[in-house]
Formats: C-alpha cells, structure tokens, sequence
C-alpha cells in the first residue's frame, strides 16, 4: 500500500462512511490484512467489550463519544491502555483526535480533514516515523544575545578590517566560553559576570583593560601566578590555548557592557555547543560565509545523517545485546574504535553531535552492564578538515566543551568522572583545504575500526565557483570531461568514494540535488558505482534550515552510500522510511540506470530544436511595443520586415516583442529605412568587436539572427525555463508568423497530441528526474530530456483522445484570456477547469502505458526507466546506433 493510495483510501470514506464500519475501512485504508479486519468484526480480536468501542493489541483502542468531552475521554483511554494498542483514537465523526503512543504525536483535527493527516496513522502500513529532536531552545536565546551583544560591539567599534573581525570572532568565542564555564562549575557560579558587574565602571570605558588582564590570568598557571587581586586569583588555569593569544579586547560602552551582563543571565549550561557555527553565521560577513559554501546546521538535521548512517545500527545491536555481556563488551570496544571524520567540518557541529550521541550509548550500555564504569570514548577518535582558520579553532573547543558537558551527565550518572581542566586536545582537526589534502593522513584507514565520513560540504554550483574551487574541481576529476559542469560538493563526493572503497566504511553527505539530477548524474555516479559503492539511505528534497540569527534554508538531500554488499536501502520522504532493493543516482527505487543525452528522440517523436538566436546586442529587437509601432507609423508598410517573437519569459509572461527579419532579397529596400538601417549598422559594430572570430563572421550580414531555426509552419514552444512551484511547464502553439526566441526551444510541424505528451504529468515528472537546474528551477533540455522521454507507439485513436484533451486545454485557457499564463499556471491560483482539463489529459497520456493510472509520480517513474530500459536494448538490438554522449561504466572482466 503506498501513500498516494492510502490518501486516496481516506478520500472516499470520509465522503461515505457508515458509523458501525469505519474504523474497520480505516483500518483497510491503510492495507491491514482483510481476513483480521473480518475476524475484528467479529468480535474474535475485539478486546473490548463495551459499545461504539474496539481494542486491538498492538494496533488500535478505538471508541466512538457523543456525550463527554472528546479531549478528556482521550486521556483517560491512553491513560487504561494494556495492550501495547499504537493509536488512540476517539471521534464523534465531526472531530477527530488520536494519539501516538509510541512518539506521543497528537492529532486534533475536524473528522473531514482526515485525508490531509494521512501520514498520521503510516505505522499501520508499514511505514514507520522518523523522530528527530526537537531545537533546543537554549541555542536560539543564546544566538540571539551573541547577535545583540555583537551588534552592540560593532556600534562601539566601527573598524571593518578583516584583521579586526578575527579579533573581535576570537573575543566572542572567549566570552562564550566564560558564560558557559560559570554555569557549569568550571568557574564558580556566576563568576565572570559578577567580577564584570563589580569591577568595572557602568559607562563600560575600563571593560577592555579588565578583560585584557582577565584572558592573561586564564593563560597562566597557578604556580606563575604572582601579586593579583583575589577576585582574579579565585579564576581556575584553562589553557588549551583558548586564551593563550594576547588580542586586545574592544572597546565598550555603556550598552554593550550592559549586552555582556544580561547575556551573562542566561543559562549557559542548556546550550549545545554548536552554538558557535550560529555564532559564526552572526559575526563572519555574508560574503566570507557565501564564499566558503558555510551553512550552519541544526540538531535536527544533523541526526538524519548520522542516524542512519550509523547510530540506528549500533542500537540496534545493543538491543540484540542486552542479557548478554559478551555481547555488551563487544559493542562497547566497537563504538571505542569508531572513526567520525568530517573533511569540510567548519565549527565542527556534526563532530559534536556524533561524539554525544556515542557518549549517551556508551552511558547506556554500562549501566545495562552493571560494572564500575569508565568512558572509553576519546575526542581522538574525531576527525576534520577546515578552511577557515577561525571555525578551526573553534571546532576544537567545541569539541572540548561537548566533552566537558557528557562528562557532567556521565559524573550525575555513575558519580565519577574524568577532570576538566586544564584542557586538552580536543580533536584531530586540520586547517586546510580538503580537496587538496590527502584524507588518510588525516584520518588513517584501519582493518579494526570502522570510519564514517559525514557532514555538510559547500555547495557552490558550477557558475558559481572561484579560480581556486575550480582548479580543485580539475585536480580532482582530471581525465573526466564535462567535470567543470559539477557542483563543488562533487569533489567531497569523489574523494569519499576513494577513501571507503574496499573498505566497510560509509559516508553521507548534505548536498544539492543537483548531482542526482541532470548531466551532472553521468559525470559523477558511474565513477561512484564503478568503485561497486552503492546508496544505502537518501533523505528526499527537504528545506535545510537552522536556528541562526539569519536563517539560511536551501533545499537539498542526504545520501549515504557504502559498500554494495547490504541489506535493503532506505528512502526516507516526509516522516516515513521506506525500504527499496536499490536507489539509483535520480534518488528514487529502482536499477542503476544513466539517462545518456541524444540528438535524435528515443521515441517516435517530431524533432525538438532550440530557438532562433539573434546575438545583435540587442538592436534586432524592439524591446518595447512602442518601438514597433512607432516605425509602423512612420513608415508605412515595413511590418513585412518584421516578426513577432516569443522567449521563454515573453510567452509565460504574455509579453509581446518583435524584431526585424530581414531576407537577402528585401536588404537593399530596407536601407532606404534610416531607422532600420541605423540598427543594422549597430549590429554590425557590436559583432565586429566581439572577440569571438565566429560572432565577427556574422558582422557580414549584420541583418540577420546569428543562428536561424525558424520555419514558415506552426510550431510548439518550450520555454527552457520555469518555476519549480508549477506542477506544468506553459506550453503552446504559435502561428508560422511569430519567432522563436532561443531562450525557449521549439517543435515545428507538431500536432496537437504532441502538445498534449510534452505538457502531461508523466512528462513533468521525467523533466524533473533527469532536467538540469538553474537554482532550483527546471532547465527542460532537448538532448537530456525530451529526446530520452520513453513514449510508446500509439495507435490514431489514441491520438485524437489526446488531441480533444488538448483542445479543451486550450479552451479553458481562452476563457480567463484576461490572465497570462503565469498566473494561470501557479499552482495556488490555477483555475480549477483548467487543472480539471489537464487532469483529463494526464489520464489520456497514461493510458498509452497502461489501463490503470499511476498513483504517485514514484511509480510514474519506476515505470518509465524500465521503459527506458527496455527501448535502449531494443535499440541496440536493432542495430541502430545509439546517440549517448555521457560517462560510460567500464565493466570489470570476470
């Protein structure tokens, strides 16, 4: 049973139910075996014995209320529960509510809305919720007061050097420091503030010598220690070389002093120390964190990588290991020998999350153990690389400060622990760049101890990369053509692949989907499968957000990829987890399948062309309508020179252009035109000095489009690009009369049904799966999309089906003419006659694949790569030759 039709399930019971079956039906909905569904009706599962009420171990407690507070018989059913029952639920069939007592979810929703929380009740069918922490809210309270506090200092401190922003980011880092360690017995309670508060005048103007002498005595040990007040005395010995860098604080005021007391309020012991990657974002400038790709991650999101990358396995194992201490000992040297390496590591915020949660496991297992307990776990068993020199530092300390609160939790737990201060090393972390360092002199491959590479690299698309990214690009793919076409993450992705293979070790990354889409697919996944590596888990398209004061979201996905030899691979969509044989490089279920550009369409399709191109500067079109009108007016009859013209913008838009088309035969009349003929001139001036030889040729005909496609016959239009938020790319006919832009590509003698195949659902679908993408909108290709569309042959009924779809589409169209069709295509306003007609037509489509329509674009697309598949074989089979121009896998001989 899959979503779309569980969804579709709950759509029809709520528009027809019968008090005495629904619970039944809404236990069939969800794919629950009909004999036990027949057997509950019958009383012989029923373990209840009261009216309007049904209870089912392990799957429901279900009673109908008519008469008492729905919200108080609720909690006192959850509160009677014996029978391990999933869901609680309890309706009067106006209102439903239902509990979760496996995650303690709650549903409070009108009875007709039911639909819309189909994913409420998916354990019913197989498919299980994920849980992820919530935000602490501690970080959010501190990133806001370092924000104020720095915002403060800036005011105080106008100086925007780059040398002075490092001081002022290693100053912060102090202060955070000194808020954390009196709240958590490193200093005595409240001490920094205090000694702040007391020892300082209010107008803040001796606030920096005060720290100044306060950061030096942090650096020096008891025993160097000579001639100091005692309210500076009484400070402990850090070290680390936290301190140990003589910076000069800045300058305060009044109000920033004030910033540093109340920030010194909050309770510092609550926060997460990957608090300082939100620090980072607030005091690093937009243009150094946009260059370096940084993006803060939230808790949250950091345990959808590491979890099924590695830590759902090891407590599954210590499930399996309770009862026996073989087994637990066994673990514990296990997860005392794991590596965690993050090669773009930035403040270190995966590194921290990795080392708590395998502290949290190791606390576990030794009370399941019932010995006198140690920690095993040792910072050095985590690894990074970092560019930034400041989030270099601070990753270590943060590390240091994770260390420090797991001891606390560790020492509340078995009353003994490990001293903190002075501190120590805190991780194996390196500043460099991570696409020129070799990774396993960082972190060194070892046959007793698993590695997982994790994190969170910079993105940074093609167009986007400096010299520097670009070279490592070319370092790193050398010999593969078109690599200077891949995301910058593609370098973390390769030289990860390297560094597992033939090894059990794993890694996940966050990354764009760029690289599970388009050309980017052939150049980069048959090098990662070729080192027979495969997709063990993906986390679909989500918003990658955070808790930082600018809160940055992107939409990306995790993928984690190891060793081919496993058990099933996961999907995980939404909060639900699906198990798949495989995931192949587009991130859906399904074999390893490289979608290859073609010149020529696989299927019987007419040719698709790219626009007309002028190359003019600009000075063959009339960028405006009074331009065009205004010659008209002046000289009366030169419209025959002229072209009405569509780009992809114009046509979604309705914006009407025109431009000049001039044949050779009709040259020497159109000079007598001195506006034509000044535009002409202009055209060649901007061709002659272009320094491309191939654009200079042209300025030998400066009248004409560089690149000419046009031909006298209705055709089709394409815009190349479009929203990613339309569920249809607009498309439609022109007469023979209106131009072609090369911003949209075009299919000239094109039938209606044609229209009807390239705008249908199942289309969109393949575009979205295998089109490039210019941020996250599509890029529709001719080569990679509509030439590789696998079609069927269809017979002429077929095809006038598909033609009065068309038409109807076209009519619904006309009859809001008032509204161009980029209102009429956004998916919140989109008319519903219109979204009724191309539904009518999706339908028509899909009966050319099969009778019964597909329910999910998943299935839609497991379809057509079979079907992809099939035709290549077919193709070759044949004889014919087949056009790919994309990254070939070598096969190993046997």
């Amino acid at each position: 049973m899959n979503i779309a039709q569980i969804e579709t399930n709950l759509q029809k019971l709520v528009k027809s139910y019968s008090r005495k079956t629904f619970i039944y039906s809404l236990l069939l909905a969800y794919g629950l075996p009909k004999a036990s569904i027949s057997r509950l009706q019958k009383g012989n599962l029923n373990l209840s014995k009261n009216e309007g009420e049904l209870s089912w171990k392990n799957k429901v407690l279900f009673r109908e209320e008519f008469e008492e507070d729905l919200h108080v018989t609720i909690s006192e059913l959850a509160s009677t529960i014996k029978h391990d029952q999933r869901f609680v639920i309890v309706t009067d069939y106006k209102t439903l509510l239902a509990i979760d007592t496996k995650t303690d979810d709650k549903l409070d929703i009108a009875f007709n809305h039911l639909p819309k929380h189909y994913d409420f009740f998916l354990p019913w069918a197989g498919m299980e919720k994920t849980q992820h922490a919530n935000e602490n809210p501690a970080d959010i309270k501190a990133a806001e007061r370092m924000a104020k506090l720095f915002d403060e200092i800036k005011k105080d401190n106008p100086d925007k050097s780059p040398e002075f922003t490092h001081k002022l980011n290693v100053f912060l880092s102090r202060i955070l420091f000194c808020f954390f360690a009196e709240d958590t017995n490193i200093f005595a309670d409240n001490q920094f503030t205090s000694a702040i508060s007391s020892h300082t005048q209010v107008d803040g103007s001796d606030l920096n010598k005060y720290l100044d002498k306060l950061f030096t005595v942090l650096n020096t040990s008891k025993k160097e220690r000579k001639n100091l007040p005692f309210y500076l005395e009484a400070f402990p010995y850090v070290n680390g070389g936290l301190f140990k860098q003589n910076i000069g604080s800045p300058k305060f005021t009044r109000r920033s002093r004030q910033a540093i007391i109340d920030s010194g309020e909050l309770d510092w012991s609550a926060i997460n120390p990957d608090i300082f990657g939100s620090m980072i974002q607030v005091v690093v400038t937009p243009e150094h964190r946009g260059g370096f790709g940084m993006h803060y991650t939230s808790v949250p999101n950091i345990m959808k990588v590491i979890e099924p990358l590695f830590l759902n396995d090891l407590y599954e194992a210590f499930e399996n290991a309770k009862g026996s201490e073989k087994k637990l000992n066994d673990l514990l040297n296990r997860i005392r020998k794991i590596k965690i390496f993050d090669p773009a590591c930035g403040s270190g915020n995966f590194l921290i999350i990795s080392y708590k949660e395998l502290r949290k496991l190791e606390m576990k297992i030794l009370k399941e153990l019932n010995v006198i307990p140690y920690s095993g776990i040792s910072l050095s068993q985590f690894y990074g690389i970092e560019l930034d020199d400041f989030a270099h530092e601070i990753a270590q300390l943060s590390l240091w400060l994770a260390e420090h609160q797991m001891n606390v939790e560790f020492f509340k737990e078995f009353g003994r622990t490990n001293p903190t201060l002075p501190l120590k090393e805190a991780g194996r972390i390196v500043h460099g760049n991570s696409c020129r360092i070799d990774w396993e002199k960082v972190c060194t491959k070892s046959k007793d101890s698993e590695t997982y590479i994790l994190g969170n690299p910079p993105y940074l698309g093609a167009r986007l990369q400096n010299n520097e990214q670009k070279e490592d690009i070319e370092l790193i793919f050398k010999g593969i053509i078109g690599a200077n076409n891949l995301d910058y993450i593609a370098c973390w992705f390769k030289k990860a692949s390297d560094y597992i293979s033939l090894h059990n070790f794993k890694y996940a990354f966050v990354t764009t989907n760029s690289i599970s889409q388009g050309e980017q697919v052939n150049l980069l996944w048959p090098y990662i499968i070729g080192k027979e590596l495969s997709i063990h888990f993906v986390h679909s398209s989500f918003k990658w957000s955070n808790s930082a004061k600018s809160n940055a979201a992107v939409i990306v996905s995790i993928i984690g990829v190891g060793n081919s030899k496993k058990i099933k691979s996961i999907i995980y969509k939404d909060n639900t987890k699906q198990y798949v044989d495989n995931i192949n490089p587009y991130l859906i279920a399904g074999r390893n399948i490289f979608i290859q550009k073609r010149s020529k369409p696989l299927s019987n399709l007419p040719e698709m062309t790219f626009g007309s191109m002028p190359n003019d500067g600009g000075h063959l079109i009339f960028q405006k309508e009074s331009e065009y009108a205004s010659l008209i007016e002046d000289h009366p009859g030169s419209e025959i020179y002229i072209k009405e013209m569509f780009g992809a913008e114009d046509y979604i838009n309705g914006v009407k252009r025109y431009c000049l088309w001039i044949t050779d035969k009709q040259l020497k009349n159109v000079k007598q035109i001195s506006l034509i003929n000044n535009r002409i001139k202009e055209v060649k001036r901007y061709r002659e000095l272009s320094q491309r030889k191939a654009t200079n040729i042209l300025a030998k005909s400066p009248y004409r489009f560089a690149e000419i496609r046009h031909k006298e016959t209705d055709s089709l239009i394409i815009p190349r690009h479009s929203s990613e938020r339309r569920e249809y790319i607009p498309m439609g006919f022109l007469t023979s009369k209106t131009l072609i832009a090369d911003s949209a590509l075009a299919i000239y003698h094109a039938k209606p049904f044609h229209l009807g195949i390239v705008t249908s659902k199942i289309h969109m679908a393949w575009m979205k799966i295998v089109c490039g993408r210019i941020k996250s909108d599509y890029r529709y290709s001719s080569s990679l999309v509509y030439n590789t569309f696998p079609f069927p042959a269809i017979s002429e009924q077929r095809k006038q089906e598909i033609t009065q779809c068309v038409f109807r589409i076209l009519e619904e169209r006309e009859k809001h003419s008032d509204k161009n069709l980029a209102k009429l295509y956004d998916p919140d306003k989109m008319p519903q006659g219109l979204r009724e007609a191309h539904h009518q037509n999706d339908l028509a489509i899909e009966r050319c694949y099969r009778s019964k329509p597909f329910e999910s674009d998943e299935e839609r697309l497991e379809f057509l790569f079979k079907l992809y598949e099939q035709m290549i074989e077919d193709e070759k089979s044949k004889g014919t030759l087949f056009e790919g121009m994309g990254t070939k896998i070598k096969k190993k001989k046997k």
